[in-house]
Formats: structure tokens, sequence, C-alpha cells
């Protein structure tokens, strides 16, 4: 049943990062993204993987325009290379060709400000999925955005990269609060002891650091066929493991709430994005 959509929402930006590559962050930001679409919510799912786009490929889209259209002024909306999903879910395609946002030009910055701050229809949550890793431009998105989730799996270097992500969002950028994805898990207690684990190192040498456990998605052979049919697993087996699980999640997401003092739209997010590159 879908919830009924409130007027005047303030805008919730949202983060899915990751330590290192292969955790699965992008199916999670996919299917969170059409999770939240399926609620009734107006949903934007940013790829802002810069390197390795694929979040196209797992909703089965093909755009023909990407984020580098809109820095190189090739057009000049960001309705112009926006490409619409499954349940009205809209994506804005992944630059290829930019290495770093750090390395616009301030034309290309007031260009991207522009096309962002220019688009006026209605929005509920944008989801940012970032690229894996350490990159300047991960930090950036997630120092723009209100909630960040980093996504883990059960294997020692998920762990390890994931803590290292946190250190530095926390050290180098202020960053205090948290949320916990725990994703391709066995079992049930494989997740609790995973976040147990995160939770135990970041207590021990990043004390004023905040970890909130939101959601621990199964592997199942559902999720692994909607993978090779480019479909979301929410879509096509909703009454999977791992489709109730990121059902859960986006229920869960929904209710976050969004500070007085942080009710900016899309330009805003941009920009902060921008000013943190």
């Amino acid at each position: 049943m879908q919830i009924p959509m409130r007027r005047n929402r303030p805008l919730k930006t949202i983060a899915i990062a990751s330590g290192k590559g292969g955790v699965g962050k992008t199916n999670v930001a996919v299917n969170l993204s059409v999770s939240l679409a399926r609620l009734g919510r107006r949903v934007m799912l940013f790829d802002a993987d810069l390197g390795l786009a694929n979040a196209d490929l797992l909703l089965g889209l093909r755009p023909t325009r990407s984020l580098h259209d809109l820095v190189t002024g090739a057009v000049d909306t960001l309705e112009d290379i926006l490409v619409e999903g499954p349940d009205g879910l809209l994506l804005v395609p992944s630059a290829s060709g930019i290495s770093n946002m750090a390395n616009l030009s301030p034309a290309e910055h007031a260009g991207l400000i522009r096309a962002f701050s220019t688009y006026n229809q209605p929005l509920d949550v944008l989801v940012v999925d970032t690229a894996a890793g350490l990159q300047d431009s991960v930090t950036s998105f997630c120092v723009a955005v209100q909630n960040v989730s980093i996504v883990i799996c059960d294997e020692p270097a998920s762990l390890t990269d994931a803590y290292a992500l946190i250190k530095v969002l926390h050290q180098d950028h202020g960053l205090r609060r948290f949320r916990v994805i725990g994703n391709m898990l066995r079992t049930p207690e494989a997740g609790r002891r995973l976040m147990q684990k995160l939770s135990s190192v970041c207590m021990q040498y990043l004390p004023d650091v905040i970890l909130e456990a939101s959601g621990m998605i199964p592997m199942d052979d559902d999720l692994r066929r909607a993978v090779q049919r480019r479909e979301p697993v929410v879509s096509v087996f909703p009454g999977s493991l791992s489709g109730r699980a990121l059902t859960e999640l986006a229920r869960q997401v929904d209710r976050w709430t969004v500070a007085e003092n942080d009710t900016g739209g899309i330009g805003f997010f941009v920009e902060r994005m921008l000013q943190s590159a």
C-alpha cells in the first residue's frame, strides 16, 4: 500500500557510500530509490560514480546524455539528461569523462549549480550513489548531504575500508553520524556480528562517531537473478528475502527527519558539493 504524499516535504538527501567496491553499494542505492518511489515519494537517483557508473544498467535504462553534457554546456537544464525509471524514479546518469569535481573550472561550477538550481519539479528524496573508496568526489558528495549511509559486507576488507572512510569523513570533514547497511549477508547473526565489530573499532578510536544500523540485506538467489535481468529486485521479486529487506530499509529512510536548518533544495546540495570539492 502506498503512503500518501505530503505537501511541502523538505528535500531529504542521502549518500550511499562504501569503503571498497564489490559490496553491492549501487544495488542498494538503486533498490532503495525504487522502493521509496513505490512508497509514493518523488525520488531522484544521482549516479555519482564518475568512473564506474552502472546504476543505469541495474535499472535497465539506456541514457543518451549524462552529467558530462551539463558540465560541458552541451545541454542547458537538468531535465535534458534525466531518465525516468521504474515507478517514476528519475535518474541523473553519471558523468563519464569527469575524473574529479575539484577540477571543474569556475564557469563549469556556476553552470552546474545553475542547471540544478533551476530544476523546479517537486522532489522528496535525492539519493546519491557515490564511487567506492576515498576519492575526493566521494567525500565531496558525503559532506553535501544530510545522511551518509555506509554499505558493508561480511569481508575483512569491507570493514577495514569502511572504517577508513568513516575516519576520513570524521577527522577531515567533521561528520559524526553515519548510518550502516549490512549487505549480502548469509544470516541475521552475521549482520549483527559485522555491526558489532565496526562499532567496537569506532568506539575505541573514534569515540565521537555515532553509528546507527539502518538495514541488513540478505543474499538470496532472487537478488542474483534480478541483477542478471537488469531489474531492481524490489520490482521483480518484491516478496524475496532481499526484496522485503530493501523495502523495509526504504520505510526506515522515509521516517528520517530533516533538520530545520537544512531544508535547501537540490541546487543547495550541488553548491555544497562543489564548495567541499
